[in-house]
């Protein structure tokens, strides 16, 4: 089982944005720091490009189990089916994020505290400078 932390976020809201994921293998060795500035987005969005990147990297690589933790809590609760995706912006990235889960198998979700995911935080924030 690999664990991604994933974080996204936009200065401004919406504003220059950018998104990071932290993939770590079951001993807590970092697999890969994936981040990248998306240009003007709110933070819903770029959480959810975090997402995607975290899943494809896995998909890409062959992985079967995946765990996100993030700290967003509508993304995490909308993945898990708890809440609806009523934004129509979120939509087409919910369902790209559901379809890369189907094809990983098993991926779990959990909702953590934002200084869970200070790694995820930090990479995030370099891809918002990358925005210039």
């Amino acid at each position: 089982m690999i664990t991604a932390h994933v974080d996204g976020g936009a200065r401004g809201n919406p504003g220059s944005a950018g998104y990071g994921a932290v993939i770590s293998d079951a001993a807590g060795q970092t697999l890969a720091e994936l981040y990248a500035g998306i240009g003007i987005a709110t933070n819903n969005v770029a959480e959810y490009r975090g997402l995607i990147a975290a899943l494809d990297w896995a998909v890409q690589r062959g992985h079967r189990h995946l765990h996100v933790k993030s700290d967003s809590e509508l993304m995490v609760r909308q993945m898990l089916g708890t809440y609806r995706v009523k934004n129509a912006g979120l939509l087409p990235l919910y369902q790209q994020a559901r379809q890369l889960a189907a094809r990983i198998g098993d991926v779990t979700f959990e909702h953590v505290r934002r200084e869970h995911n200070k790694e995820a935080d930090r990479l995030s924030n370099l891809g918002m400078d990358e925005n210039g």
